[in-house]
C-alpha cells in the first residue's frame, strides 16, 4: 500500500501539472496574436528605444524598426561605454544622450521617463533593443491597440535562439506566461490581474501622462508588471498579444546571460519572498526531475506531462520548428540548469548591465 507522504505528493505533483495544463489550453484559445492589419485610423507614433550598450543589437534590429513609417524613431544612449549612440545615428535614429539618473530611479524607468518627454506621438511604443520587427509589425501593433480599446498593449515577442545554450533557460519565458495566467483574468478591474512585457508597449500618451510616467516604478526592476498594475489601478485596460512571426526577440546570446537575466527578475516574480523563492525551486525539482530519477508514485504521468508542457508553451507561441518541440527533452534538466538563477536572486543586490540594484524581499 502506497504511503500517505507518497499518496500526497502524486496528488500534488499531478494537481500542480493538470492546473498549468488547462491554463495552456485556455491560452491556447484566447491569447491574442498579432496579425497582419491596420488601424481604421493612424495616430500620430514615436518608436522610442531605450538603450545602453547596445552597439552589436542594434544593425541587426533598428532597421526594421525604422522601415515601419512611424512618425519618429528616437533612440536614448543611456550613458553607453560602446558607441551605441553613434551606431543608432548613423543607422538613421534620432539620438539623443540619456541624463544622469537622479536618486531613486532605477536605470529602465528612468531611461522611458526621458524618452516620454522627448517624444510627440500620440502613441508611444517602447521597445527593446534586442527586438525585432518585421514589416507591418507597427500595423499590426496599432490595430490590436485600437481593436480592444486598451491604453496598454504589450507584446510578448517570438523568442528567436540561435545557440544550444540560449536554448537552456531562454525559452522559458514563453512558459511562465502561458501556463500560469489564463489571459482572460486580465479583463478582471483587480490590479493583482495585470501582465505586461516590457519589450514591446504601445501606449497612448494621455494615459501615461495621467499615470505621471514612470514614476511610480522608478525603484522596480520588474517594471513593467507593476506598470500595467498602476494603470488598472487607475482605471486603465491593459492587453497583451504574442508576437507571432512580427516580433521576435533573441534576449540572450548564451547560457550564462540567461542565468543574469533571469536572476535580476525571479524575486519580484515569486512576490519578494525569499521563501516562496526557495519553494519554487524545491518544487520544480521534486516535480520534474526527480521522476526521471526515482520511481516515484505517478513517475510515468510525471515525465511525459512535463515533456509535453514545454512543448505545447512552444506550440501556442508559434515556435515549431524541429529544434524548438525537441527542447521539450530538456524538461527533466531545467530545474537543474535554473538552479543558479535561484542561487543568484537570494542575493541582496541584483545586477544588470553594469548597475546595481537592491533586492527588495520580504
Amino acid at each position: 500500500m502506497t504511503s500517505l507522504p507518497a499518496r500526497l505528493y502524486r496528488a500534488l505533483a499531478l494537481g500542480w501539472l493538470a492546473s498549468k495544463a488547462v491554463v495552456l489550453l485556455v491560452n491556447a484559445v484566447t491569447f491574442p496574436r498579432l496579425h497582419p492589419s491596420r488601424p481604421s485610423l493612424r495616430p500620430r507614433v514615436s518608436l522610442l528605444v531605450p538603450a545602453r550598450n547596445e552597439a552589436r543589437a542594434l544593425p541587426h534590429t533598428l532597421p526594421g524598426l525604422l522601415a515601419q513609417g512611424a512618425d519618429e524613431v528616437i533612440v536614448l544612449d543611456d550613458e553607453s561605454t560602446d558607441g551605441t549612440g553613434i551606431v543608432a545615428g548613423c543607422l538613421g535614429a534620432q539620438v539623443i544622450r540619456g541624463e544622469p539618473r537622479p536618486d531613486g530611479w532605477y536605470g529602465k524607468p528612468w531611461a522611458c521617463q526621458q524618452l516620454w518627454r522627448a517624444a510627440s506621438g500620440d502613441v508611444l511604443v517602447f521597445v527593446d533593443a534586442d527586438v525585432i520587427w518585421q514589416p507591418g509589425a507597427l500595423d499590426a501593433v496599432l490595430h490590436g491597440l485600437e481593436h480592444t480599446g486598451a491604453d496598454l498593449l504589450s507584446v510578448q515577442p517570438r523568442q528567436r535562439p540561435v545557440t544550444v545554450g540560449e536554448r537552456l533557460l531562454t525559452p522559458l519565458v514563453d512558459n511562465a506566461v502561458l501556463s500560469y495566467f489564463p489571459y482572460p483574468l486580465i479583463g478582471l478591474p483587480q490590479p493583482a490581474a495585470s501582465m505586461a512585457n516590457g519589450q514591446v508597449m504601445a501606449l497612448r500618451r494621455r494615459a501615461l501622462e495621467e499615470a505621471g510616467g514612470f514614476a511610480a516604478v522608478r525603484q522596480v526592476v520588474l517594471d513593467d508588471t507593476e506598470f500595467a498594475r498602476h494603470l488598472k489601478a487607475r482605471g486603465r485596460r491593459l492587453a497583451v498579444a504574442l508576437g507571432g512571426p512580427l516580433i521576435g526577440v533573441r534576449m540572450y546570446a548564451s547560457y550564462p546571460q540567461s542565468v543574469a537575466g533571469y536572476a535580476k527578475n525571479v524575486l519580484p516574480l515569486h512576490l519578494g519572498s525569499r521563501p516562496l523563492l526557495l519553494l519554487s525551486a524545491v518544487a520544480h525539482l521534486a516535480v520534474y526531475t526527480l521522476p526521471w530519477l526515482v520511481r516515484v508514485p505517478g513517475w510515468r504521468v510525471l515525465r511525459v506531462a512535463g515533456l509535453l508542457e514545454r512543448v505545447a508553451a512552444n506550440v501556442i507561441s508559434g515556435r515549431t520548428r524541429p529544434a524548438d518541440l525537441l527542447e521539450g527533452l530538456l524538461g527533466p534538466l531545467t530545474p537543474l540548469l535554473a538552479l543558479p538563477v535561484y542561487a543568484r536572486a537570494l542575493r541582496r543586490t541584483v545586477s544588470w548591465k553594469g548597475r546595481t540594484y537592491p533586492q527588495k524581499a520580504r
